[in-house]
Parts: structure tokens; sequence; C-alpha cells
């Protein structure tokens, strides 16, 4: 995670303060004027912090994202990415600062090959293309060894690799996560979330949306649950995890599955 550090830190060996690279600020949104589905939420993810959110259904969670992705419309509150403010920023625009975002569904351009799909995802800059697809197949080697086949051939968790892939095409700073393990088989999810959790490791910060709350805290550095359209709980992935509310209201047996495991 990337920190800066002030003269008295170095001097008292203190640790140093993450820095904040995008936030949401009491945001209130929803796709109908008047029925708004977020009620004062706000998050924030540090440089190179994954972050979780998790949650139950309609509590906002997918909403939030596409507020912040500029999809949605924000009614009051504000997105701020690195100190400017973005709210409301279209999706190209916010492309170009550096934010991907990977939708739940149709995610992919089922029609073309893997290599067309990563073409897309640098059309705003294609002579980066070669550099950036030699960094993704490091990452996903399957696409590399596939690139020729058609996106729509390919399973769910396939279509899954093309779309995080093209999202990180063109060098995002951070990236928004929509249910990506969502429909996926247990060995797809893992699949998934390892390569979620290289991709932050590679130094992209990341922002997760996730149903499967039990493995999404699990790899967070930090996580928030949502409930209501609110920011309700938040803590570590750790302290999430242990917190017997959270764990009643959200994680179920998530506390005897620990104890049966150890």
């Amino acid at each position: 995670m990337s920190e800066t550090t002030t003269p008295e830190a170095q001097k008292t060996g203190a640790k140093k303060a993450p820095e904040l690279l995008l936030r949401a600020e009491h945001l209130v949104a929803g796709y109908v004027p008047g029925v708004n589905i977020l009620q004062d939420c706000s998050i924030e993810v540090s440089k190179g912090e994954l972050v979780g959110i998790i949650g139950p259904n309609g509590a906002g969670k997918s909403t939030l994202l596409k507020a912040m992705f500029g999809l949605v419309k924000i009614h009051s509150g504000k997105v701020i990415l690195e100190g400017d403010d973005i709210t409301g920023m279209k999706a190209n625009r916010l492309v170009e600062r550096g934010v991907g975002f990977v939708p739940q569904n149709n995610n992919v351009f089922p029609s073309l090959t893997v290599e067309e799909n990563m073409r897309m995802g640098v059309f705003l800059r294609p002579k980066t293309f070669k550099e950036r697809f030699e960094f993704i197949t490091d990452l996903f080697p399957n696409l590399g060894e596939r690139r020729s086949q058609r996106a729509g051939a390919m399973s769910g968790g396939e279509r899954q690799m093309v779309a995080m892939a093209r999202a990180l095409m063109m060098n995002p700073s951070v990236l928004l996560l929509d249910e990506p393990s969502a429909g996926l088989s247990p060995v797809r999810q893992d699949e998934t979330f390892l390569r979620t959790r290289m991709i932050n490791k590679a130094g992209v910060s990341v922002i997760m949306v996730e149903q499967n709350a039990r493995r999404c805290l699990q790899i967070c550095d930090r996580g928030y649950v949502l409930d209501q359209g609110t920011d309700a709980h938040t803590g570590t992935g750790r302290e999430l995890q242990a917190d017997p509310k959270v764990i009643s209201l959200y994680l179920g047996t998530l506390a005897e599955d620990v104890d049966k495991a150890s």
C-alpha cells in the first residue's frame, strides 16, 4: 500500500499513513427521481488497498459502484479521486483518469476474440497494446494461449477473466469489480479471488462488491457492510469476520466454520 511519511514519523519510526486514492462522500443516488437506493453512503480506498463491500441483496452495493463510475445519477454527495471532484463524470473520462470498472453482466464482447477484447480495452491508447497485453498475459497466462478464441465460446469464469483483463489494459490506478464471482463454480470462484488479489499486489487498488461475503473478507484489507443504502459497518477484513453482529446478520455460521477448520 502506498503511504506517506511526515518528518515526525521519520524521527519516531511511526507507521506511515495510507495515501487516500478514491472516496465517496455521503452519496444519495438512485435510478428513478425521488427513489434513492443509496442513503448517505460513504466509502474510501487508499493506494494499494483492496476494499470489499458486502451486505444483503438490495442494500445498494452495485448501485454504489455504478454511481462512482458515473452510471447512476447522484442526487447529493460527491466522489473524489486524488483530491479532484469527479462526481457525475462520464465513464470514458473516468477511464482516462485511471478508474476501471467491470460490471457483473454483459462484461465482454462475445463476438470478438480475446485479443480483440483486449484491443477494445486500449481504444484510447492503441499504441500501448503490445506492452499492456504482455503484462496481462503474465497475470492471465490462459488468455495469451487463447488469444484467438471468441469470448462468447468461453465459460463464465473465463469470460470473467477476459472482462477483468480488458479493464486492466488501460493501466488503471483503481479497479471497481461488481460481483466478480457471481454464477461461477467453486473452483472458478477461487480462481477469481486469487486473480483479484494478484491484481491488487501488482499495484492496482481494488473496490470489490461481493455476495460471497466470507471469501471477500478473507482477502480484503478493509471491508464495508452496506445495509439499506448506507455503510452500516466497517473495519478490516479480520475485524468484520470476528464481529458478532456482522456474523449474525450477514455471515451466518462463519464462526462455526472457522472453528471446524482450525
